[in-house]
C-alpha cells in the first residue's frame, strides 16, 4: 500500500474491470497523475476503442462496492503550450455503428486498424497496411490555440503559425510518453483566428470505473445509449448501462482543483481515474469538443462506508456556485431568523450546497436522472428536490446531448443522514 500512487499508464480507450488496477493507495492518500488529451487525439486514432485516454484506474485501499470515494481536486496544471479543437463530422465507411468506438478501414476490411502519420492536415492519418485515409473524423469548423506561459489566456493562430506547430505536433501539445493518440495539432485548423479566451482547467472525466468493458467516453448516460443495439463487443442493455456505469465522464466546468467529486464504487477498490482535461468551457460543451490539453494532476482520495451512490455528488468552489446555492451570510440568517420569529416559526432551517449529476440519452432525461438521483440519496420525494432546485439552486448543462447537473441548498439533517456532512462542512467551512 501507498500513500502516494504515480500514474502514467493510460487505457486504450476502453474501461475493463478484468484488467489489474494500479496501487493500491491507502485511504487519505493521493494520485499523482500525467494525462493525455482527450477527444480529438483520439477521434483520429483508429486504434483506440474509445475517444479518450484516460488514466489507467488506482486501487484504494477500503473501498467496497456500495461505498462511495471523496476525490478532492488538489491541482490542475496544463503542460500543453498549443492545442487543437473544433466541430466534428464522422466519415461514412470509416466506423461500425458508432463512430466514437469501431473505426474501420473499408479498403483492408478490418477494425481498429493500425495506422501511421505522413504529412499534417486532415488526411495525414493513413491505414498502415493500404495507406488509405484511414480518420473515422473530419474537423468541421476548427482552431489552433497557444497558450501563454502562465497557463492563463490562449489565442488562435493563423495559418503559417498552425502548420509550424503541426510539423512538431507531439512536442507543443504534450503528449505524454505512454499516449498512443496521434496529436490533433497535426490537424492545424485555422478557421477562427485571433480569439483570446481565458484559461481555467478542469477534469473532463473523474471518477471510480465501471463494473463491465465499455468505451470510457461511454461511461454515461447519454454516450452508453449508443451502445444498445449494436453489433460490436462493447453493446450493452439499456439496464446494463444503468446498472454498471459511473457517469465519470461529466465535461462538467466546475470539476476544477479546489472542488470535491463523490463517485460510487461499483468494483471493489473503486478504480480511481482522470482524464480529459479541459483548458477552459462555459455552461455546456455545447461544440462537442473544447479544448483537450495534455495535464498534471493531483487527487486525494478518502473512502466513504455506505453510500450506495449511483451516480456522482459534486462539491464546487464556492465562487462557482448558483447564486441561488451559495451558503446563507451570518447577515442573511439573521434576517431569516428575525423574519421566522415574526411568524411564529420556532426555527428556520440548516442547510449546504450539493450538486447532482445525471446523465441520459437527451437534456431532458439527464434533468430528470439528477432529481432522482438526488431524492432516492436524500430520502425525499423527486418533488421536493424539484422545489428546493428551483428556489435555492439551479439546473445546468455539462454537456450535450445528455449530461446536467442540479444543485440546491440541501438540509443539514438529510445530509448527516446520508453520510456526507463531514465532506460538505469541510467543503463549505460550515460551523
Amino acid at each position: 500500500m501507498k500513500c502516494t500512487v504515480f500514474v502514467h499508464e493510460l487505457t486504450d480507450g476502453s474501461h475493463d474491470p478484468r484488467r489489474p488496477m494500479l496501487g493500491p493507495v491507502e485511504d487519505g492518500g493521493y494520485i499523482i497523475a500525467n494525462t493525455s488529451p482527450g477527444c480529438w487525439g483520439p477521434m483520429i486514432t483508429p486504434e483506440l476503442k474509445g475517444r479518450n485516454e484516460v488514466t489507467v484506474p488506482v486501487y484504494v485501499a477500503g473501498a467496497e462496492v456500495g461505498d462511495g470515494i471523496a476525490i478532492y481536486i488538489k491541482s490542475i496544471q496544463v503542460t500543453s503550450s498549443v492545442i487543437v479543437s473544433g466541430t466534428d463530422s464522422a466519415v461514412e465507411g470509416k466506423f461500425v455503428d458508432d463512430p466514437y468506438v469501431v473505426s474501420y478501414c473499408e479498403h483492408c476490411d478490418i477494425s481498429y486498424p493500425e495506422s501511421i502519420v505522413e504529412g499534417i492536415g486532415d488526411e495525414a492519418i493513413k491505414c498502415k497496411q493500404c495507406g488509405k485515409d484511414v480518420a473515422t473524423f473530419k474537423m468541421v469548423h476548427g482552431y489552433t490555440m497557444a497558450f501563454d506561459e502562465s497557463s492563463s489566456v490562449g489565442v488562435t493562430l493563423h495559418k503559417e503559425a498552425a502548420e509550424k506547430v503541426a510539423k512538431d505536433a507531439r512536442k507543443y501539445i504534450a503528449l505524454p510518453p505512454t499516449s498512443v493518440q496521434h496529436p490533433a495539432t497535426l490537424l492545424a485548423p485555422t478557421d477562427m483566428v485571433g480569439t483570446i479566451a481565458r484559461v481555467r482547467p478542469f477534469l473532463g472525466q473523474c471518477g471510480t470505473a465501471p463494473s463491465i468493458a465499455m468505451p470510457d467516453t461511454h461511461n454515461s448516460g447519454d454516450f452508453g445509449s449508443f451502445l444498445e443495439g449494436v453489433s460490436h463487443e462493447y453493446a450493452l442493455t439499456a439496464e446494463q448501462l444503468k446498472e454498471h456505469k459511473t457517469d465519470a465522464h461529466m465535461d462538467l466546468s466546475r470539476v476544477r482543483a479546489g472542488a470535491v467529486v463523490i463517485a460510487p464504487v461499483k468494483v471493489p477498490g473503486g478504480g480511481v481515474f482522470v482524464g480529459d482535461v479541459h483548458a477552459m468551457q462555459g455552461d455546456g460543451e455545447i461544440a462537442g469538443h473544447t479544448t483537450d490539453v495534455s495535464a498534471l494532476v493531483v487527487l486525494k482520495v478518502k473512502v466513504i462506508k455506505g453510500l450506495h451512490l449511483d451516480g456522482p455528488i459534486v462539491l464546487p468552489l464556492e465562487e462557482d456556485l448558483p447564486h441561488l446555492a451559495k451558503p446563507f451570510t451570518k447577515e442573511e440568517l439573521l434576517k431569516a431568523k428575525h423574519l421566522a420569529e415574526q411568524w411564529g416559526l420556532p426555527e428556520v432551517e440548516e442547510s449546504a450546497p450539493v450538486s447532482f449529476i445525471g446523465t441520459g440519452a437527451n437534456l431532458n432525461l439527464a434533468i430528470g436522472n439528477a432529481l432522482e438521483r438526488a431524492a432516492k440519496f436524500l430520502d425525499v420525494t423527486v418533488d421536493e428536490i424539484k422545489n428546493r432546485a428551483t428556489i435555492t439552486g439551479s439546473v445546468e448543462i455539462a454537456r450535450a446531448p445528455g449530461s446536467a447537473v442540479v444543485t440546491f441548498l440541501a438540509p443539514v439533517s438529510l445530509l448527516k443522514k446520508a453520510g456526507i456532512y463531514e465532506v460538505v462542512k469541510e467543503q463549505y467551512t460550515l460551523e
